[in-house]
């Protein structure tokens, strides 16, 4: 929550706005060739598009004029050297502004106003819940899973010079910031190569020591201090979750070795971070009976570290005994002095264990059926007609088996590995300890059999029923798969085998539910919607059977996939979801935006944390849809869905989003490990199509489809059959409905039609344009006419000024980039020279790098 406007306004004017000006004038001066006039001509480059785009000029002929009216560039070379030049100014403005924004952030947020655990405190004393918020703690946590999903172009270089920088902003160390931007002009953006997957853990590893570390440290020991007793050591009220490394869903470079390593650099990671801090602790524990004792811990986790044969020569609890022994004897001997350095890593040691954080193995369960397949073909563990057999009778066959699968005697690589992946979880376990590794997501888990062919699996890589100490998680993304999860669930909680599994994993069950995909598939509105019915239906069902649900939640960074803000979707959720912990995955831009600093981080917890503890302790009578607003919303989301499969079977949507936008150029950006589609089919498919390539791409276009169509004509239905009271209501009354549209402003505010508004006549692309800015415009009115505001986002002032000063900054990216499109459009149309071709392809990656990145404040 911002504290008051005016006041945080004028603070964001002066510590960002105005800072930028300042400092975006050390540019200008910076001792790089060309560097003075690029400026200079890049401040009139943006001013002549703002002009351009307000006569309805096309990029190109924006582009066009400038060339001839500002300089006297005469050859396209020239010219083209000229544009490069101005992305990358530009890609280093967007960096000044990340810094300024993170330098910024503890003036321009109340870290402890609303959502904050000291309003938290206020409220449990005011409310004399202290005895409620115990017994909640007892078993609730956050889980955030850092994912690999590559939404952000910055390399680990420019993170960094991003982090030193803000620093010296907040000192107002201008010879500091000098040198930095000197620094950021020698660097390079661009990846020349991908990374590999270990790569990418590497890149997020350095957030868990760095950041997560100290910030999850921080909190603990607040709530530690205010409510002594509330906290319960042996559940981590927070938890990290890490993809990179697991995740193998589509990505043919994550291996079974890869996993092993990756859990490997996790486990050096959390040890290193302890080392470092018993370390500090001897400068200040020079006691007598102390100093021994963390000497002795000090050589046993430098022993784990550097010295081979060590690994498993050290224990969680042996870390905590030594700790907690050094802390009694301060206590009983020596005043006390200095016991809050002991219980700070004593908190960390319980939050973090010897794993840092849990690694999760994904993947698609089209995969686990071609392996078994393979298996009932080569041997006797299964029957040889497996694949003909009925569900029920596959079902049977798996759980009859007892038999040990070599991996070797497939011939397949990825369903060898497969079973590898399978064993290394038990490595991983022996070494990390079973939090290391504990959960199997399945990818289009679409019944029953998904769920029962990964159970097979893991009992055919040597676990036993008895001993499977591993969570099966399935995923629900799609529309239909969304509908129909409480089917599958329920046919698993009568299956006697697999329920038996569930009580000996502490009777609980996780359900991953993906926005993604569902929005590919049905839109904003059904896709959101869609998700909350299927998490009161699976909360209904697993009440009846026992079974404690909990729910995993797969939402990105932009509102398009399932982000914007997104503890306000938990608040919102009422007593028919089980609200027993909170798992989400933080993918790209998203850790740095909102978790890249400690205070960024812990703001950002905390309000997730308050989120589900309120919404129990106060808040969960208020909240709950009634029977006529469940209604409601269904009718809004099934006109919604009409209009946007509309959208998407129409004959030019598939052909615009390929050719308009610089979607098939995603793969060259190297941002990623990952194929940008989970196919290696030549034509376009959405099912195949990743979401981040393809929430990028409308991004890019300043279209933002992903985030709000549907919605303006759902809305308008409803208007027009006299029911505009009811929605009024609602949108009153329920904060879930109320953080829907929010976030579709926030979508809203960052789309920019000016841009593409040159194909309004164009043959191809003229129809399926209108029919997209025509669902803009009318979005936009029927939103404000219910929030009662002048323009899209004008109860967030400061989020507001971001974005309008980010989209400002990129201008001139978009307008290079939608003019390199349409000339490799014409030079496709007429098969002229591709030497030119490369290079405005070059220019299109390019521009790519600025404009996403500038979009960080989209979460």
């Amino acid at each position: 929550m911002e504290v008051p406007v005016n006041n945080t306004l004028q603070q964001f004017r002066n510590l960002v706005g105005v800072k930028f000006q300042l400092y975006n004038s050390l540019f200008t001066a910076l001792p790089f060739h060309k560097i003075e006039k690029t400026g200079v001509l890049l401040s009139l480059f943006l001013l002549h598009c703002e002009e351009g785009f307000g006569r309805n000029d096309s990029p190109m002929n924006i582009i066009d004029t400038f060339l001839k009216q500002y300089t006297a560039y005469a050859t396209e070379q020239e010219q083209l050297d000229l544009l490069f030049r101005f992305v990358q100014y530009t890609e280093r403005q967007v960096v000044l502004f990340d810094a300024l924004e993170d330098a910024a952030f503890k003036h321009i947020q109340d870290v402890n106003g609303t959502g904050s655990l000291k309003h938290l405190q206020s409220e449990v004393i005011r409310t004399h819940t202290e005895e409620a918020l115990a017994q909640k703690l007892q078993d609730f946590n956050v889980r955030l899973v850092l994912t690999a999903h590559p939404t952000q172009f910055y390399p680990g270089e420019v993170l960094g010079i991003i982090n030193d920088l803000s620093k010296a902003l907040q000192q107002d160390n201008t010879a500091l910031v000098n040198t930095y931007l000197q620094q950021l002009g020698k660097t390079p953006f661009l990846k020349k190569e991908k990374p590999t997957p270990y790569d990418e853990a590497l890149s997020l590893l350095w957030f868990l020591e760095n950041v997560f570390y100290q910030s999850a440290a921080r909190i603990i020991n607040f709530l530690k201090s205010q409510f002594p007793g509330v906290i319960n050591a042996l559940n981590p009220l927070i938890r990290m979750g890490f993809w990179p490394g697991g995740d193998r869903d589509g990505n043919p470079f994550v291996k079974a070795d890869t996993t092993l390593q990756v859990a490997d650099a996790l486990r050096g990671g959390i040890i290193k971070c302890y080392y470092l801090d018993v370390r500090r602790l001897k400068r200040r524990l020079t006691f007598k009976g102390v100093e021994n004792l963390l000497s002795a811990l000090e050589v046993k986790l430098f022993n784990n570290l550097f010295i081979p044969g060590q690994r498993t020569h050290l224990s969680k609890q042996e870390i905590l005994g030594t700790l907690h022994q050094v802390r009694e004897i301060i206590l009983s001997q020596h005043n006390g002095l200095f016991v809050h350095l002991v219980d700070s890593l004593i908190s960390k040691v319980e939050l973090f264990g010897l794993y840092f954080a849990s690694l999760d193995v994904r993947q698609d369960s089209s995969v686990h059926t071609k392996t078994l397949e393979s298996i009932a073909a080569k041997g006797d563990v299964l029957p040889k007609n497996y694949k003909d057999l009925s569900p029920d009778d596959k079902i049977k066959a798996l759980l009859n088996t007892n038999k040990t699968v070599d991996p070797r005697s497939l011939e397949n690589d990825l369903q060898r590995d497969t079973l590898l992946s399978m064993q290394a979880i038990k490595t991983i376990q022996h070494n990390n300890g079973e939090a290391g590794c504990h959960r199997y997501i399945i990818s289009h888990s679409t019944n029953v059999m998904s769920v029962m062919e990964v159970y097979g699996l893991l009992r055919m890589s040597g676990w036993r029923n008895e001993a499977l100490t591993v969570d099966i998680v399935p995923l629900f993304e799609t529309i239909d798969d969304l509908r129909n999860a409480a089917d599958v669930m329920t046919a698993l909680y009568e299956n006697e085998t697999y329920r038996r599994h569930i009580q000996q994993r502490g009777n609980t069950q996780t359900i991953m539910l993906g926005f993604s995909d569902g929005t590919k598939d049905g839109g904003y509105l059904m896709a959101n919607w869609s998700i909350y019915k299927a998490k009161e239906e699976l909360t209904r069902i697993s009440r009846k059977y026992e079974v404690n649900v909990v729910f995993f939640d797969g939402r990105g960074g932009p509102p398009g996939r399932g982000g914007g803000k997104t503890h306000q979707f938990y608040a919102s959720m009422g007593a028919d979801v089980a609200n027993k912990e909170i798992q989400l995955t933080i993918q790209g831009q998203t850790v740095s935006s909102n978790f890249g600093t400690i205070d960024t981080a812990q703001f950002n917890m905390e309000q997730l944390l308050h989120a589900g503890i309120a919404n129990e302790l106060f808040a969960a009578h208020k909240v709950t849809l009634k029977a006529e607003e469940e209604s409601l919303l269904q009718t809004l989301a099934d006109e919604s869905y009409k209009s946007f499969n509309e959208l998407k079977t129409h004959p030019q949507f598939l052909d615009y989003l390929q050719r308009v936008s610089p979607l098939r150029y995603y793969a060259e950006a190297n941002i990623g490990s990952r194929p940008s589609k989970r196919s290696n089919a030549s034509k376009l498919n959405l099912d195949d199509l990743r979401a981040v390539p393809y929430v990028g791409a409308w991004s890019q276009l300043k279209q933002n489809v992903p985030g709000y169509h549907g919605v303006g004509t759902a809305l308008k239905k409803l208007h027009d059959a006299g029911r505009w009271n009811e929605i009024a209501a609602l949108y009153e009354q329920s904060l879930f409905f109320r953080t829907l549209l929010d976030n579709s402003e926030m979508a809203m505010k960052k789309s920019y039609f000016p841009l593409t508004a040159y194909l309004a006549g164009h043959p191809d692309f003229g129809d399926v344009w209108k029919v997209m800015h025509e669902e803009f415009e009318l979005t936009k009115k029927y939103v404000l006419k219910l929030s009662g505001g002048t323009d899209l986002m004008v109860a967030s002032p400061v989020d507001q000024l971001s974005i309008q000063m980010r989209e400002r900054v990129v201008l001139p990216l978009n307008t290079i980039q939608q003019y390199a499109l349409n000339r490799i459009r014409e030079i496709d149309e007429h098969k002229a020279s591709t030497a030119k071709k490369e290079v405005l392809e070059k220019l299109v990656v390019r521009c790519s790098f600025g404009i996403i990145n500038a979009g960080r404040n989209s979460a």
